[in-house]
């Protein structure tokens, strides 16, 4: 069984039953919102998905918005999670100055944690359907997810940007550039089965997600390269 199988199987375990109905909730949030929007999924759905009671939600929420506004939350600390594992806090300025080789590696590693987490990683698709369905139809939930990892990851990721190339992180130019790497990614997701039909795979397992890492690094390695050639 894979590390992370035992892992959950593990945090299960050590949830009370309380904290095991309230991370169903989420997940059922997670999953129901993200599929029909706020409006459309009721609570009698959303508590008979997490296989609770429909007063639980009230219980541990205060009610349905309470729980869009938890899955908001839970998005924003799982992301968080991943990308301080390579970037740190993104919420916090970098703590010393790092040289164009340093950027150019933590860059390339940031790239490597999306893949993993968004392309790879079964519980991303629910997180992922969610905040497309903020996207096309905006709720204080977005306000939420943009400003706790949206707005900061994007400009870490713009300073390390400007860090590798000298082009200004707020710059239209570097801004779209960082848009465009994100992007990329992200496609493997959302077109994840015409992905897999055109590329003949079964699913997008850890052989699959390197070799979208090793395409997706090389992009970032060639337009960064292409900027190098162009200031010299």
């Amino acid at each position: 069984m894979a590390r992370q199988e035992l892992d959950i199987k593990e945090r299960a375990a050590r949830l009370t039953s309380a904290e095991r109905t309230r991370e169903a909730l989420i997940r059922a949030g997670l999953r129901l919102f993200g599929e029909k929007g706020f409006e459309a999924a009721s609570t009698r759905e959303l508590a008979a998905a997490a296989g609770a009671n429909i007063g639980s939600i009230a219980y541990h929420f205060g009610g349905k918005e309470g729980l869009h506004g938890a899955c908001a939350d839970y998005i924003v600390g799982m992301i968080s999670s991943v990308a301080e594992d390579t970037l740190g806090d993104v919420a916090a300025p970098l703590s010393h100055p790092i040289s164009p080789r340093q950027a150019r590696a933590m860059l390339g590693q940031a790239l490597q944690a999306m893949v993993g987490f968004i392309v790879q990683r079964p519980e991303a698709g629910e997180i992922v359907q969610f905040i497309l369905r903020e996207l096309t139809h905006p709720t204080t939930a977005l306000d939420t997810i943009y400003a706790g990892i949206f707005e900061p990851l994007h400009k870490r990721l713009c300073g390390l940007w400007e860090a590798a190339t000298g082009e200004p992180a707020e710059s239209e130019r570097t801004k779209i550039t960082v848009f465009t790497l994100i992007g990329q990614v992200v496609y493997f997701r959302i077109g994840r089965e015409a992905v897999k039909r055109r590329m003949g795979w079964r699913d997008i397992g850890k052989r699959e997600a390197a070799a979208v890492v090793s395409v997706a690094t090389g992009n970032l390695s060639a337009i960064l390269d292409a900027r190098g050639r162009r200031k010299s």
